[in-house]
């Protein structure tokens, strides 16, 4: 069965304009995804600059050697996006498959191996984007691959499937998946859902495996507080002035936090988790729910402790701080940048009332950068994706997970549609997930890859179902 083209009215010079073709482009790489994932950690994409152009290429002629169209769209010729169809039965509404494939600086980390050689070792993909997310990117395109193959043989998935390959999430996705929304948005007409990043790797917890599948995700407001006193002579000194306010500030940040909020997903999260484990730990997954002993069940559970909090509460944490412009005045105001990030259904105006009944007014407030997050959680593919990851894992147990942090889906928000965070990985209990991913060593095992190839397949295949 052909594959269709999607095809636009350019407008812009360099849209749809055809690359150097990637050397040796092998159709069959789909049955190899750990192969495939090397190949793309060794194009260098870090972001800043970005630099995706080479590897949106790649992934191009690798789809065109299997016979599939694809339109590289962008804002600038060295950022572009990649977006193919495979067309379904229609029997579903469309459904989008998507990743970024710019990934985080190595500066100043310590690695055992070269991060952009993709080396195979130790049962481990070893590079930058092994987790985030040049491993689900290969996941995806091992999948729409070996769709695209069966299509050609007759046999087309339930509903369309359109893949889209991004630039610039690690940098905000000016450049990528915000800039399709804005110019583009008709290639995703009645999209209902979507799998993107971060969920369905494996979270082991009291001799239990749990994959955590995305369902929603926290919003960023980025900040800028303002501190303001009486300046003077430094060899004089001024005692509650703009530095001593802002001390207090990061104090009270830095042993307190702004109050607790249990939406429905973290609350079926947590207490599915509890009903899974002994007794002792089951108490401490359900104490997070429990304002007067939160903090301490999270300090209990170590590793994953600031996950769970994460997604329990708004979070603002101060970054960089300015003021003051000669050693001998003391400066009538000082700065102080934060990052803040809402759960789904707050907005900032809720964020900032947290943090006035916290630091009272001793502080002015702008916010430099809002972008809403996705909606309350629509959870009509939940059921679909979990019982993917059950047949995959017999033990394993999915639970629903707001992320505490922010990506892609956001954008994809804007025009309605849900995304779930599906990227499955088999993890070993020895790996601390959340502080590989953006850090030295980012590897991945070879089994994780193919793992997450073959559910992300098999959840293709039951759209609609």
């Amino acid at each position: 069965m052909a594959c269709r083209t999607v095809t636009i009215a350019v407008s812009h010079p360099w849209e749809g304009e055809a690359m150097s073709p990637a050397p040796a482009a092998d159709p069959t790489l789909y049955h190899r995804p750990a192969e495939l994932l090397q190949r793309l950690i060794r194009f260098n994409t870090v972001n800043p600059p970005g630099n995706e152009a080479e590897c949106i290429a790649f992934a191009r002629d690798l789809l065109a050697a299997a016979g599939v169209d694809s339109l590289i769209l962008a804002r600038d010729p060295g950022r572009p996006n990649l977006v193919a169809r495979l067309e379904g039965r229609g029997e579903a509404p469309p459904i989008l498959v998507y990743g970024h494939v710019d990934v985080v600086p190595v500066t100043g980390q310590q690695w055992s191996r070269d991060p952009f050689a993709g080396e195979e070792a130790d049962g481990f993909i070893w590079g930058r984007g092994a987790l985030d997310m040049k491993g689900g990117v290969a996941m995806m395109l091992a999948a729409f691959l070996r769709l695209a193959a069966e299509a050609r043989e007759g046999r087309r998935p339930p509903a369309d499937v359109i893949l889209a390959l991004v630039s610039d999430e690690e940098g905000g996705g000016d450049w990528g998946a915000a800039y399709l929304v804005k110019e583009h948005a008709h290639l995703f007409q009645g999209v209902r859902y979507a799998l993107g990043e971060f969920g369905g790797f494996t979270l082991h917890l009291g001799g239990r495996r749990f994959y955590p599948i995305q369902v929603g995700e926290k919003a960023i407001c980025w900040m800028r507080l303002t501190f303001r006193g009486p300046a003077g002579h430094a060899a004089f000194g001024v005692r509650g002035g703009a530095m001593a306010r802002l001390g207090a500030a990061l104090s009270t940040l830095d042993a307190r936090r702004l109050p607790l909020h249990v939406l429905p997903p973290v609350r079926q999260m947590l207490e599915t988790m509890a009903a899974h484990v002994d007794e002792d730990l089951g108490r401490l997954l359900r104490d997070l729910m429990d304002p007067e002993h939160s903090d301490t069940a999270a300090a209990a559970l170590a590793h994953w402790g600031p996950f769970f909090k994460g997604a329990l509460h708004n979070t603002v944490s101060p970054t960089m701080v300015s003021g003051g412009d000669k050693i001998n005045v003391i400066p009538a105001e000082v700065t102080l940048s934060c990052d803040g990030r809402l759960l789904p259904g707050f907005t900032p105006g809720d964020l900032i009332a947290e943090m006035r009944a916290l630091l009272g007014d001793t502080f002015e407030v702008e916010v430099e950068r809002h972008e809403p997050g996705p909606g309350p959680a629509d959870m009509g593919l939940f059921d679909t994706l979990a019982q993917v990851l059950r047949e995959a894992d017999p033990e394993g147990i999915p639970v629903p997970m707001v992320l505490p942090a922010a990506t892609d889906a956001r954008h994809f928000a804007e025009i309605g549609i849900q995304t779930y965070g599906f990227t499955p990985m088999t993890l070993p209990p020895d790996l601390a997930f959340l502080s590989t991913v953006h850090a030295a060593d980012e590897r991945i095992p070879v089994e994780a890859v193919q793992f997450g190839a073959d559910a992300i397949y098999t959840a293709l295949q039951r759209v609609g179902r």
